[in-house]
């Protein structure tokens, strides 16, 4: 079953450069790429904010019904760092007041809602048994 989600980007207030831990920024690479539509919905129940991850960029809006984006993360880029332990730069776009306080809890409580997804996500994909012999069945 496919639900189409639609979000609303309010006027930008502010924006500022910022850097996202690798850990952050490859678990959520490899969970956006195993979703099967091109999205992925991550909640921080504790920040009371739904996550909404696509290619371009990761957009926070609030849970209680409201579809106005308050914050996003844009303009990633892993291209410049030289391994993949390296941070990744991005831009934070400001869209609401509560957006500067949803940005100083997120990143953490971000990879914490990272993990608890990829603990309930059941990886199915193909897969090869090797004999002992080394030829591949």
């Amino acid at each position: 079953m496919i639900i189409e989600e639609t979000f609303y980007r309010p006027t930008e207030i502010s924006r500022e450069r910022r850097t996202l831990p690798a850990e952050v920024y490859n678990l959520s690479r490899v969970l956006l790429k195993r979703a099967s539509h091109g999205c992925l919905f991550v909640p921080l129940r504790n920040l009371q904010v739904l996550a909404v991850l696509d290619d371009a960029e990761f957009i926070f809006v609030d849970r209680e019904g409201r579809r106005n984006i308050e914050l996003a993360w844009q303009s990633f880029a892993p291209q410049v760092r030289a391994s993949l332990e390296e941070s990744v730069s991005y831009e934070a776009v400001y869209y609401t007041l509560a957006a500067a306080e949803i940005m100083r809890r997120a990143q953490m409580e971000f990879l914490n809602a990272l993990r608890d997804l990829e603990q309930k996500q059941v990886y199915v994909g193909p897969a090869r048994i090797l004999k002992l012999d080394g030829i591949i069945r």
